[in-house]
């Protein structure tokens, strides 16, 4: 039989930790439950403990650090990853892990975007940042990803075992849908039902604070997996910048014969020589980007 890991990152969440574990033990009877606790001071480890789950921990603060953890740590033919606060069902968790076991699929996506969530969800800027992160992605990685933020996802062990965490925080789920996309890894979205918090239960997602970080790892990806594309853009811009410097002295020229904004043609000229760097920048990083692509493909022929 293959083996089904249930991962569970927790902060704080005493109040539904145990409901939890439960749901899922009941739900993937054959399943191993674990339950990494992040520096939690309510007893979410003990209450887990009790309901059922193996417990560890991670001392380093952050939803990535966690992660980074349990797939280190952990060995399975399946991985479920949800999080401790009850807002996702367990009834699609044998779906979404048949779609690993039997399907081949790398990561399901449990997509709650598509059902319930702008309803449930009572935080009107988390609804626009997660517009906002899916708009993004799914024009620069050229996707369909209904849901790049959900926490609830399965992995196959091929996966799990060749993606590279750089994350420390809440942006772990954007660095991993970027990664497969990039990758080519198959993804495969399942509609799921999203319920809110229970009342007393309160997120740790700062909207700010977080919602920065993860337009950061966008933007950071976005230079690192494209470079060409990114810096392409960048140079375009510093070069149209640049042009529109430039018509103002073109014309007094032609008007006069003379140049009498040498300031102006400088910051032009600079715009124009930023720019050609910008874009040769791009065509060598693209072409590093292309080779760290080929050694991964050739790193993931190796047996996991």
């Amino acid at each position: 039989m293959s083996k089904i890991a249930v991962l569970i990152p927790c902060y704080n969440e005493s109040m539904t930790i145990a409901k939890v574990v439960r749901d899922y033990k009941n739900a993937l009877p054959e399943a191993d439950i674990y339950v990494y606790d992040n520096n939690s001071s309510d007893g979410t480890d003990k209450l887990a403990l009790d309901a059922g789950a193996i417990v560890r921990y991670e001392y380093r603060q952050g939803k990535g650090n966690v992660i980074r953890s349990m797939f280190r740590d952990i060995d399975a033919d399946c991985y479920l990853m949800i999080d401790g606060d009850d807002t996702y069902p367990a009834e699609n968790a044998r779906e979404m892990c048949d779609l690993v076991l039997n399907k081949g699929v790398d990561m399901v996506i449990g997509d709650r975007l598509s059902s319930t969530y702008f309803t449930e969800n009572k935080r009107p800027f988390h609804n626009i940042g997660n517009k906002s992160v899916r708009f993004l992605i799914n024009r620069i990685f050229k996707s369909n990803v209904k849901d790049i933020m959900t926490g609830y996802r399965a992995f196959s062990r091929l996966f799990v075992k060749n993606f590279p965490i750089l994350s420390k925080g809440f942006e772990i789920e954007t660095e991993m849908t970027i990664h497969a996309l990039d990758k080519n890894f198959l993804l495969q979205e399942v509609t799921v039902d999203y319920r809110d918090r229970p009342e007393g239960s309160v997120s740790k997602l700062n909207t700010v604070r977080d919602g920065t970080r993860v337009i950061f790892t966008i933007f950071r990806l976005f230079s690192e997996y494209k470079p060409l594309k990114f810096f392409s853009m960048i140079s375009v811009l510093l070069s149209l910048l640049g042009t529109g410097f430039l018509i103002p002295v073109l014309i007094d020229y032609f008007k006069t014969g003379l140049v009498a904004r040498f300031p102006t043609l400088f910051v032009c000229v600079a715009c124009y020589i930023i720019a050609a760097l910008l874009f040769t920048c791009g065509i060598m990083l693209h072409a590093v980007a292309k080779k760290h692509k080929m050694l991964f493909e050739l790193l993931m022929n190796r047996k996991v």
